[in-house]
């Protein structure tokens, strides 16, 4: 499929990348393939602060449009734990979701949270007295945990995308590659090119203090491992480094 069409300040989907590839320390089976480019990089999730959504004309939900899709049923479950300790001052529509479900199947029969009145049932709409954004993120705050403790793994692991393929070396044996980059449009399938801004590509969102590598530190460990997330740093740390002026 082509490129989509750069979109307002986006950038382009196409453009030369560095990428790095190193042993798992905790897995001698395991390669890790991590694309410096983007965790070098100053973007930062701009919800509520210039975001403009995935769909046009609805800038409040960010990417919480669609709902979240469930990645297996120990992903559901770890969930549930947590939407049972939401309350009506954290969570918008616990009512709704405590009466009728917060659980829905796309037509594909695939488990997902539910959408209600435009977006997911946990997003907390403004003026909302708890908090605008996710409700599961904002009990997350609350109690001192990390977000992705709570959230589903596609909600806290974005936009960070993470893929497995196994590779056949030329000595027959074989690794399995990990690849750690970022949730581009593509990432989406084929209808990520139809969102109406995607933030990833977008130069307003890339503006932030720290690199993606300590931002989302927290992320890429449970998703690396801590000692594979500690080789990362240092190979960020020197591609940041060699960058600098003398």
């Amino acid at each position: 499929m082509p490129s989509a069409k750069v979109k307002g300040d986006e950038q382009g989907l196409d453009f030369p990348r560095a990428w790095v590839e190193f042993p798992d320390p905790a897995d001698e089976e395991q390669v890790f393939r991590c694309d410096l480019t983007w965790l070098t990089s100053r973007w930062n999730c701009i919800f509520g602060s210039g975001c403009q959504g995935i769909s046009a004309g609805r800038a409040d939900d960010g990417c919480c449009t669609l709902g979240a899709h469930f990645s297996d049923d120990d992903d559901e479950k770890r969930v549930a734990g947590h939407v049972a300790r939401l309350t009506p001052e954290l969570w918008q529509f616990h009512e709704v979701g405590s009466e009728s479900g917060w659980i829905e199947e796309d037509d594909d029969g695939e488990r997902q949270t539910r959408r209600w009145k435009g977006s997911c049932i946990f997003q907390n709409r403004p003026g909302f007295a708890g908090g605008a954004g996710c409700s599961l993120h904002i009990l997350a705050l609350r109690e001192g945990r990390e977000p992705l403790e709570t959230k589903p793994d596609v909600c806290w692991q974005l936009p960070v995308r993470r893929t497995f393929e196994w590779i056949e070396r030329p000595d027959d044996t074989k690794v399995l590659q990990v690849s750690i980059g970022e949730y581009d449009r593509r990432g989406w399938g084929p209808g990520g090119h139809d969102l109406h801004w995607w933030c990833t590509s977008a130069r307003s969102a890339h503006g932030a203090g720290d690199p993606v590598y300590v931002s989302y530190g927290p992320e890429l460990k449970e998703m690396m491992g801590k000692k594979a997330y500690d080789v990362l740093v240092g190979l960020c740390e020197a591609r940041l480094a060699a960058q600098l002026p003398l």
